[in-house]
């Protein structure tokens, strides 16, 4: 991983560390992501959870064990009722008839990964033609002026977004940017794909919606979607997530990461009916399930620890004055202090940061002129003389990134100052 570190302000919802990266193996943005890491094109981001006032959640959802709500179902059906037509319904009985077998089948059980493709175009019966020709395919993450005409009408019409801020520049950025290298991982799972795809949905030939997604050894992570506004009626969210849920189990990965969850946000609470979902502690980093007792735990505090909370009953907080006069003074002040001092959760320690990562022997990239230098960090000038705590030196710097990504990627990691 190559990146630079700093610490940044997000009005409202506190405070973030950020870095740049160049370049990014999937198995590393996948640990990264496991220690509650998001991307925008090439920027990483972690969210510092215990200090904002809506802490962004990390969730993934084991799609072995995925199980359809009714209104998931009812959302599926609908579609592929509005895409082959009720005349071709009616042909296609005649036609094409049901065993007494399939017909009971049909009725006692949903089959998931039949109905996500029962409206494609190389998946219908024919005769008769459907009413439309409907296709989804897995393409490279590149900008053409088809995709970022989708862009641009979702941003103004669905998002609600100034026109002005809209840009071919900006699409290329957030959407068609991405450090992650194009590579293949294989297994006894079989062979698959990892990197950043765009995931196209044409019906009768017309791009109508994108989904915006990484491929890593394990997981399908949810970057982004965007869809035309003359399909707003559609529930094409839940119906993305779904069709990405079925791509996530037909080609071998185990978790879809559906992204952030925001618990206080109305629009994200749909990521919940995705069962059985999985929310990853802020603290330990281990993953515990999205049941009644986590979503009520959620209702009553800001922000959520279970493994805090087990430790010593203070996983947990209520939203109160103190609370938010809290969030204010850190984020007044937080230029001048230490990361260290702020007390992000899920951030490794000075004495962690001692005992699991070789600070000394991380490389740093440097340049003149004519040429780059690739160096241990204990070969720059000053290094011996500074601590990790010590803001804005070369080894603070250093020691805050490697605080937030965790040993495994610390120890491997070059740190470009080029």
């Amino acid at each position: 991983m190559e990146a630079v570190g700093e610490r940044t302000i997000l009005k409202p919802y506190g405070f973030a560390y950020f870095a740049a990266a160049e370049q990014l193996k999937a198995e590393d943005y996948q640990r990264l992501i496991n220690r509650g890491w998001r991307r925008s094109g090439d920027t990483l981001y972690k969210p510092d959870q215990k200090h904002s006032c809506c802490p962004h959640y990390t969730i993934r959802l084991p799609v072995v064990d995925f199980k359809t709500s009714k209104s998931q179902r009812q959302a599926l059906h609908r579609w592929n009722r509005f895409v082959l037509g009720d005349e071709y319904q009616t042909k296609v009985a005649k036609i094409h008839p049901q065993s007494r077998q399939e017909k009971r089948r049909t009725r006692n059980e949903f089959d998931f990964e039949e109905t996500i493709h029962e409206a494609e175009a190389s998946h219908v019966k024919r005769p008769p033609e459907p009413e439309h020709a409907f296709s989804v395919e897995l393409d490279s993450n590149d900008f053409t002026e088809e995709k970022y005409a989708v862009f641009e009408n979702y941003q103004r019409t669905v998002h609600k977004e100034d026109p002005s801020k809209t840009s071919r520049k900006s699409f290329k950025r957030f959407l068609c940017t991405s450090p992650i290298a194009t590579d293949f991982v294989e297994d006894d799972r079989g062979r698959r794909k990892t990197g950043s795809f765009h995931q196209c949905y044409r019906l009768d030939g017309r791009l109508f919606a994108i989904g915006v997604i990484d491929l890593l050894p394990d997981v399908v992570s949810a970057v982004y979607f965007i869809y035309h506004s003359d399909f707003e009626d559609w529930s094409m969210g839940k119906l993305s997530a779904l069709r990405e849920t079925a791509l996530t189990k037909e080609l071998g990965y185990k978790y879809y990461n559906m992204g952030f969850y925001i618990h206080s946000c109305k629009k994200m609470r749909y990521k919940a009916e995705f069962k059985p979902q999985y929310v990853l502690d802020p603290e330990s980093y281990t993953w515990d399930a999205m049941d009644d007792k986590m979503m009520k735990m959620l209702d009553d505090a800001n922000y959520v620890s279970v493994s805090a909370a087990r430790r010593n009953a203070t996983g947990y907080s209520n939203p109160t004055e103190d609370k938010h006069d809290e969030i204010e003074t850190l984020m007044n002040n937080v230029e001048r202090r230490s990361l260290f001092d702020l007390h992000m959760a899920g951030v490794l320690s000075p004495e962690d940061l001692k005992d699991q990562v070789d600070l000394d022997n991380i490389k740093a990239l440097f340049s003149s002129s004519q040429e780059h230098f690739l160096v241990p960090c204990s070969a720059t000038r000053s290094w011996k003389d500074n601590e990790p705590t010590d803001v804005g030196s070369l080894k603070g710097i250093i020691a805050e990134l490697a605080a937030c990504t965790g040993p495994v990627v610390a120890n491997e990691m070059i740190v470009s100052f080029a």
